[in-house]
């Protein structure tokens, strides 16, 4: 019998999680679903959805959660995860020094980070291998995902992916935590992670 995803699958669709790039790494390889006609690479939603699962055990196993982003379409879903999970957030420019210097005034001591991507957010990857931290990141096809301790293959470039993917983490934590007993008693919904729309 299949596992039960975390949710419908046509809300994952709907959500883009498993839309990736025409650029694929040899690492991400194992994640692909398929190649469409035009070059485009799908992540396969079954590895999604399970290394969410993964990942949000993982997680709820570790008090001091740092989560971080320069990719201004992910600040929303970030922010409210980490409000919802109670975690640290970097949203914006990651400054040497957060992960790795005491006695900086914004020091931080992580017991794991999640990265919203390894190529824009590298100065905390690469803080946090330093620091030996704990590293969860969003992986899209092109990725490299060296030193990266558990990979969420995820479209990590949607608005839309980012607050379904975060809505989901803090969900199955707060039920990993005891915090919630079922789905329904989660209070949020995906679009409490999108933010606000853009005035026009």
């Amino acid at each position: 019998m299949p596992t039960k995803l975390l949710m419908p699958k046509e809300e994952y669709l709907a959500s883009g999680v498993h839309i990736g790039m025409k650029q694929k790494t040899d690492q991400m390889k194992d994640f692909i679903y398929k190649i469409r006609e035009d070059g485009l690479a799908v992540l396969n939603l079954s590895k999604i959805d399970e290394r969410i699962k993964t990942a949000s055990k993982f997680l709820t196993k570790r008090e001091n959660i740092l989560v971080v982003t320069r990719k201004t379409i992910a600040f929303d879903a970030i922010k409210k995860f980490a409000e919802v999970v109670n975690a640290h957030v970097v949203a914006g420019r990651f400054m040497p020094g957060t992960l790795t210097n005491p006695s900086y005034k914004n020091f931080f001591e992580a017991q794991a980070i999640v990265i919203v991507d390894p190529l824009s957010d590298i100065q905390a990857l690469q803080e946090a291998v330093k620091a030996r931290v704990p590293i969860v990141a969003l992986c899209d096809t092109f990725n490299e995902v060296k030193d990266i301790d558990l990979i969420v293959p995820a479209n990590n470039k949607g608005k839309k992916s980012l607050a379904t993917i975060f809505w989901l983490l803090a969900r199955e934590i707060l039920k990993e935590r005891g915090q919630i007993e079922s789905d329904k008693d989660f209070k949020y919904e995906i679009k409490d992670f999108e933010g606000t729309p853009e005035a026009s």
